[in-house]
């Protein structure tokens, strides 16, 4: 497995993100996240974007972080905010997802950033289960679906 950082909007990024976005959709029954991104978002040392590529170098996994401060839609200064987090589905059960959400925080910590959060849905519960076991634990709303009942937040220090 090789773990490469890569711009957001790099080729084998979007089609990664195209394909999360078809797995919210299927699971949520709308047009995905709405939040809106850039690929500034993750360019360091303000975020970082991963891609895993498997033995024949195909993009399997992806994850990001982008910088995150005290603002109106409830974050706190020092936060590093987990994006866009997906294996795809043969690659699944290999533990890729946790080595990407571990090389995203070692990275955030070296950035400066105090405290991982990220938002996910409770139609998710793969994601959820992979959080709480690596030490999230739910923190109040934030973020573009602070309003919605579906919508779980975490938070870790870092």
């Amino acid at each position: 497995m090789n773990i490469r950082s890569v711009s957001f909007d790099h080729p084998d990024a979007v089609k990664l993100n195209d394909q999360v976005q078809a797995e919210y959709a299927l699971r949520y029954g709308d047009g995905g996240d709405a939040t809106t991104l850039t690929p500034t978002d993750f360019e360091p040392p303000r975020g970082l974007y991963l891609i895993a590529y498997d033995e024949l170098d195909r993009p399997v996994a992806t994850g990001g972080w982008r910088t995150q401060d005290e603002n109106d839609e409830g974050y706190s200064d020092g936060d590093a905010e987990l994006k866009r987090m997906y294996v795809v589905d043969e690659a699944r059960g290999k533990g890729l997802a946790r080595r990407v959400l571990a090389a995203l925080e070692d990275d955030a910590r070296a950035a400066g950033r105090i405290r991982m959060v990220l938002e996910t849905g409770s139609k998710q519960p793969e994601a959820v289960g992979l959080y709480t076991s690596s030490g999230y634990e739910p923190c109040a709303k934030f973020g573009y679906y602070r309003f919605h009942e579906l919508s779980l937040c975490f938070a870790k220090r870092l």
